[in-house]
C-alpha cells in the first residue's frame, strides 16, 4: 500500500466516516487518532484508535483497527452459520475438521454440549476448513447472521486476535501478536498486577519518550508480564495532575519478539489510552468544544445496549477525584521486584513474514485457525489459537494454562477437585488437559468478583460517552 490510511478508508462499506485528532484531550503530545464509520442506514457502526511516533502512523493504526472489525463483520453477515452440536459435526466431518469448544477457553461452568452456531475458518498449516462456534470467530455479536442458540452464546464475542494489512501474512502476524499479548497478561496485571518493574531501559527512542512523559509530570512504570512466546509488557503512569481523573486508569499493553519493540509500543499505547479515555469517558463539554460535528452525529444515534456492570462501574468513577481514583487503582502501582531490561529477549525478525514464522515456531503444537476477509488491497483476519487464554477476570474464561498459573502461585481463585458450593464453577477442560493438571479444577467466581471489585472498567468498558449520555 502506498497510502495505508487511504486504502483502509476506501475499503470500508459505504457510509459516514470521520477522523479525529485526540491529542488535545491529554498533554503527552503523542499522536493519537480516532476513526468512526457508520452505515448509511445507521444500523451498524465501528470505531478505531491508533497511535504512533507520527501523525501518519496514528492515522494508519486507527483506520486499520476500524477496517479489521467492519470488514470482517461485513463478510460474516453473508455467511449463514451451521447449527449443530459438536458431537454431531465430529461424526459428520471428522474430529480434525471441527474445533473442540473445550480447547477454546470457556467460562467456568459452561455447557458446550448443546447445539451451537458454527462458522468456517481456515487451518493455516493445511488450508483445511475447520468449523468453530460463531462467537469465537465474529468480533461482535452483530456480525453473526443468526440469533444466539438456545442457552445463549458460549462467550461474549470480542475483537481480540484481529489484524489488518496489505497482505494476509501481515494481518495474521498482527492477530497472533494480540493473542499473545492478552494471553501473557491475563492474570498478571490490573487487579493481579505482579509488580515486576523493568529497569534500565536504554532503547534510545523509548528513553527519549519516557523523558518527555516525565517532564510532563507522569511517573511511568513499565512492567513485565511474560516471555513465554513473546516479550509481553504493560505500562501505567501515576499523575497527580490527571484531568480528567479517568486518564489515571490508562494502560498500554504490547507483545513483540523483541524487548525494544514491546516496551516502546507499550509506552506509546499508554499515552494513546490516556487520550482515548479522556475522549470517551471524560466530560462531553470537552468533546463538544473540540469535535462538535462528531458529537452531534454521535448524540443523534441511539445508544446501543450496554453491559450493566461495565456501565455502572465506569459511571461511579466519574464522581471520583484524582487522589481517590489513584487510591482505587493501587494494584496498578505495585512494585515487587526489578527486572533488568538487558535480560529480556531480543529478536532480529524483520517484517510480517519473519514475525509470523517466528510465532509459528514458538507456538509449535498449537493449532492456528484464521477467518479472513478482503476488500481491494486490504486483508483482515480474525485469528484463533486454541489454548491461549483471555478474559479470566472479566468473563470467567479459564483454560489449562491459566489454571496452572493460578494453582502454582497458590491463588484462592482456583482449587483442585469437584466444584462444590454456590460460587465454584468447574473449569471446562479436555480429558488430556484435566489429566495434565492432576485432576479437575474449579474457579471461585465470587472470589474473582471480589478481586476485581471496582476495577472492572480496567477489563471491560461501556460504549464511548455512554456514562455521560446517561447521567
Amino acid at each position: 500500500m502506498t497510502d495505508p490510511s487511504a486504502a483502509y478508508r476506501s475499503a470500508l462499506p459505504t457510509g459516514w466516516t470521520t477522523e479525529l485528532d485526540l491529542r488535545p484531550y491529554d498533554r503527552t503530545g503523542v499522536p493519537v487518532t480516532a476513526t468512526v464509520w457508520r452505515s448509511t442506514d445507521g444500523t451498524r457502526s465501528g470505531h478505531g484508535v491508533g497511535y504512533g511516533a507520527s501523525v501518519g502512523a496514528a492515522a494508519t493504526g486507527a483506520w486499520g483497527e476500524l477496517a479489521e472489525q467492519v470488514l470482517l463483520d461485513d463478510a460474516l453477515l453473508h455467511v449463514e452459520p451451521r447449527t449443530a452440536t459438536h458431537a454431531e459435526l465430529v461424526r459428520e466431518r471428522g474430529v480434525d475438521r471441527v474445533a473442540d469448544p473445550l480447547t477454546l477457553v470457556l467460562p467456568a461452568g459452561a455447557d458446550p454440549d448443546r447445539p451451537l452456531r458454527w462458522l468456517p475458518t481456515t487451518r493455516w498449516a493445511t488450508g483445511e476448513e475447520v468449523l468453530v462456534p460463531a462467537e469465537f470467530v465474529a468480533p461482535h455479536a452483530g456480525g453473526i447472521a443468526a440469533p444466539p442458540p438456545g442457552g445463549g452464546w458460549l462467550v461474549t464475542p470480542i475483537t481480540n486476535g484481529m489484524g489488518a494489512g496489505d497482505t494476509l501474512e501481515r494481518a495474521v502476524a498482527h492477530g497472533i501478536g494480540e493473542l499473545l499479548q492478552r494471553d501473557g497478561d491475563t492474570v498478571d496485571f490490573r487487579a493481579l498486577d505482579t509488580g515486576r518493574v523493568i529497569t534500565g531501559i536504554d532503547d534510545p527512542q523509548t528513553a527519549t519518550l519516557l523523558a518527555e512523559l516525565a517532564a510532563a509530570g507522569l511517573e511511568v512504570l513499565v512492567k513485565l508480564d511474560s516471555t513465554e512466546f513473546a516479550v509481553v509488557v504493560h505500562a501505567v503512569a501515576r499523575d497527580a495532575a490527571a484531568d480528567p481523573p479517568v486518564v489515571l486508569s490508562a494502560i498500554g499493553e504490547a507483545a513483540a519478539p523483541d524487548r525494544a519493540e514491546a516496551v516502546r509500543k507499550a509506552v506509546l499505547e499508554l499515552a494513546s489510552s490516556r487520550a482515548r479515555r479522556a475522549f470517551a469517558f471524560g466530560p462531553l463539554d470537552r468533546v463538544r468544544e473540540l469535535h462538535p460535528g462528531y458529537l452531534a452525529a454521535e448524540l443523534a444515534a441511539p445508544l446501543g445496549p450496554q453491559e450493566p456492570r461495565a456501565l455502572a462501574a465506569m459511571t461511579s468513577w466519574a464522581d471520583l477525584t484524582t487522589p481517590e481514583l489513584d487510591d482505587l487503582l493501587a494494584p496498578l502501582w505495585r512494585c515487587s521486584s526489578p527486572v533488568p531490561y538487558a535480560e529480556l529477549p531480543t529478536s532480529d525478525a524483520a517484517g510480517p513474514a519473519d514475525t509470523l514464522a517466528l510465532y509459528r515456531d514458538r507456538l509449535a503444537g498449537f493449532d492456528l485457525l484464521v477467518a479472513p476477509a478482503r476488500a481491494g488491497d486490504v486483508h483482515v483476519a480474525k485469528v484463533l489459537v486454541p489454548g491461549l487464554e483471555v478474559e479470566t477476570l472479566s468473563y470467567g474464561r479459564i483454560g489449562e494454562r491459566v489454571a496452572r498459573r493460578l494453582l502454582d502461585r497458590g491463588s484462592p481463585l482456583v482449587g483442585r477437585g469437584p466444584a462444590e458450593g454456590p460460587h465454584r464453577r468447574q473449569v471446562r477442560l479436555t480429558a488430556d488437559a484435566t489429566e495434565r493438571l492432576g485432576g479437575p479444577v474449579w474457579l471461585d467466581v465470587a472470589a474473582v468478583d471480589r478481586t476485581v471489585g471496582r476495577l472492572y472498567p480496567l477489563y471491560r468498558e461501556p460504549t464511548r460517552h455512554a456514562p455521560e449520555r446517561l447521567r
